[in-house]
């Protein structure tokens, strides 16, 4: 009959997010715990895992790290503030296309390094020769890169690892151990992640990774990052 109301049609439909509550995403302590982004969630529980990425240039205001990327994920919730936890970095692909050209040598390097503090992370560098190089001298490279990045993690932290890395000081480094086999035109640490914690406390070690932190000059020229603000985590 006309104007006769089912019981599926009489119920009010539930409005999920007006049962969401906002939560404000911080960094690390390394990082200032700076707020990073914002997200809903009904239940505070189910942010546990969640991960937010951020440039370093929204960080620190240093325009000139625009292509690095940190990835957090959170950790614990206090109130309504979300902590996170580094869990590794990566650069915008544009970045490295422009630092790959062609009738040069891209050689990729991955190795697993054991931090101090008992951290595992992995650690992807790449580096850049003028020219083409014979495979004795890539796996060279591999090799004096694999010792050096070694001997980092028996004598630096976690944090104190990240920080090389933000700042540049990692690439200058593994630029200087390359030297006796070939002059390299650039390394980059093209991605890290962490594979599994210590017992250390990544965020307390160091302070800030801030714009004063500025590195001397690299091996090679900078090219200009293009890389858009990171959005809000969304759920």
């Amino acid at each position: 009959m006309a104007g006769k109301k089912t019981k599926g049609t009489s119920r009010k439909i539930k409005d999920k997010w007006k049962a969401k509550e906002w939560y404000k995403v911080h960094a690390p302590r390394m990082f200032n715990e700076i707020e990073i982004g914002e997200t809903p969630s009904a239940d505070p529980a189910n942010l546990i895992g969640r991960t937010s990425e951020v440039t370093v240039q929204e960080l620190t205001g240093d325009f000139s790290k625009m292509h690095i990327k940190l990835k957090f994920k959170i950790s614990s919730i206090d109130g309504h503030t979300a902590r996170t936890t580094f869990i590794g970095h990566d650069l915008t692909s544009d970045y490295v296309r422009r630092l790959t050209r062609r009738k040069k040598t891209k050689t990729d390097h991955v190795v697993d390094v054991v931090t101090k503090d008992n951290f595992t992370i992995r650690i992807k560098p790449m580096s850049i020769a003028e020219k083409r190089i014979q495979t004795a001298q890539e796996e060279a490279i591999r090799q004096l890169l694999g010792e050096t990045l070694m001997k980092m993690g028996t004598e630096m932290s976690l944090s104190e690892i990240v920080k090389m890395i933000v700042s540049g000081e990692m690439a200058k480094e593994l630029a200087r151990a390359c030297r006796c086999v070939i002059p390299v035109k650039r390394i980059e640490v093209r991605k890290s992640e962490v594979r599994s914690f210590g017992e250390g406390d990544p965020e307390s070690i160091i302070d800030s990774v801030s714009a004063k932190d500025e590195p001397e000059e690299a091996p090679a020229e900078a090219a200009a990052p293009e890389e858009a603000p990171a959005e809000k985590a969304e759920e």
